[in-house]
C-alpha cells in the first residue's frame, strides 16, 4: 500500500534469500530437521547470520535505487532489513521504520496462519519453535532499535491499513527532515 500510494516499486526480503520458510503446510524434512535441532536462541542466530549474508544484496538494492535518477523509489520490506545494517546506510531519501507487536499478537497471527488447532502435536511443536524465535528475534531487534534511536512503530493495537500506512509515512517524512 505505501508502494504504491508513492508511486514506488516494493520488493520483500523473504524474495532475495533462501532461508528455510514457515515450518506449515508442506514441511521439507530439511525444514523439520531445522526447527528440531536448534534451540529457539540458535534460531535467531541462524536468522540473523542468514541476514548478514544477505545484506550486500539488501545494500546494493537500497543504494542502487537511492542514487539512480531514472530508477524508482522502492519499498522495501520485511526481517530482513536489520537494524545496525540499516543505520549505516548514507544514502540520500533513505528512511526505515521498524515495526514490532506485543507476544499476545504474535502468537495469535502465526497460530491464525498455521492453522495451529488442527495441526498434530510434532505440526505444533514446530510452530512452536517458529513462534519463539520470532520473538527472539523481535527482542533483540527492538533493543537495537532503541540503542539506535531507529524509528519504530507497535502495531500490536488493530488499526486499518490506510491508517497504518499514514502512520508509517509520517514517521518516514519526520525523519527525513
Amino acid at each position: 500500500m505505501i508502494a504504491r500510494r508513492l508511486g514506488f516499486d516494493y520488493v520483500s526480503t523473504d524474495k532475495l534469500g533462501r532461508h528455510p520458510g514457515r515450518p506449515w503446510g508442506e514441511v521439507p524434512p530439511h525444514v523439520v530437521e531445522h526447527y528440531r535441532s536448534l534451540t529457539s536462541s540458535q534460531l535467531v542466530d541462524a536468522l540473523l547470520e542468514h541476514y548478514q549474508r544477505m545484506w550486500p544484496r539488501i545494500e546494493e538494492l537500497v543504494t542502487g535505487r537511492a542514487t539512480a535518477p531514472e530508477a524508482a523509489g522502492l519499498v522495501l520490506e520485511g526481517s530482513g532489513v536489520w537494524p545496525a545494517n540499516a543505520a549505516r546506510l548514507t544514502t540520500p531519501y533513505t528512511s526505515a521504520v521498524w515495526l514490532s507487536a506485543n507476544e499476545r499478537v504474535l502468537t495469535a497471527r502465526m497460530q491464525g496462519v498455521s492453522g495451529y488447532a488442527d495441526l498434530s502435536a510434532e505440526a505444533r511443536y514446530l510452530v512452536d519453535k517458529f513462534l519463539a524465535r520470532s520473538l527472539g528475534y523481535q527482542t533483540r531487534m527492538l533493543a537495537l532499535v532503541e540503542q539506535l534511536a531507529l524509528n519504530h512503530l507497535d502495531v500490536s493495537e488493530l488499526r486499518s491499513p490506510e491508517q497504518l500506512t499514514n502512520e508509517i509515512l509520517d514517521s518516514v517524512e519526520r525523519s527525513l527532515t
